[in-house]
């Protein structure tokens, strides 16, 4: 996804923040306007840590993309459709949609448009707050639910919800998030 020598698309600053989430789970990242939507999909599958097995869309102003290969009828196509065709300017919002049954819902916001930088690799994390849940948790209200039973040891639910996600790490701190390993992950975009 590095851009061509020619490409003089703006670099845009976007902030992506997980719906309904309580305090916000949020980054900041800067990438390309050719950037595709089906590109931004693999990156925020990065910055969120998840794991793209389920399948996704973007909706801005109404109009549904996604990958085609997904056959949901009525969309376009998510590699054919760049960054600054569907936000052509600052303020710029469009919905990103993973997993359509814990319906994972972040809110994209362009915060600005600026020159690239020469030295910079795009795309890259700017700062976040907290860790992203675990795909198959069961959406944001019962990632919650666990957070606070992380977060109370004693709560004689911990135990009964914690055996049932295997996957969920032990050492699981909801308040952190590894900036450093996000951007190692992006620097193969």
């Amino acid at each position: 996804m590095n851009p061509s020598p020619t490409d003089d698309s703006k670099v845009y600053q976007l902030k992506a923040t997980l719906k309904y989430s309580k305090p916000p789970i949020w980054r900041r990242i800067q990438l390309r306007g050719s950037t595709t939507l089906g590109d931004l999909h693999d990156i925020l599958q990065s910055i969120m840590e998840w794991d793209d097995d389920h399948l996704h869309c973007f909706t801005v102003r109404k109009v549904t993309y996604t990958d085609l290969k997904f056959g949901l009828e009525e969309a376009e196509d998510e590699w054919e459709t760049t960054l600054e065709q569907i936000a052509p300017r600052a303020r710029s919002r469009f919905m990103y949609e993973y997993d359509f049954g814990d319906s994972w819902e972040v809110d994209l916001v362009v915060e600005k448009r600026l020159p690239p930088d020469p030295t910079t690799h795009y795309p890259v994390l700017l700062k976040g707050a907290r860790a992203a849940p675990p795909d198959d948790i069961g959406g944001i209200w019962a990632y919650e639910h666990l957070v606070e039973l992380v977060r109370n040891p004693d709560d004689p639910e911990r135990e009964e919800w914690l055996e049932h996600l295997e996957f969920f790490p032990d050492d699981f701190d909801p308040d952190v998030f590894d900036a450093e390993a996000i951007n190692r992950r992006l620097s193969r975009f």
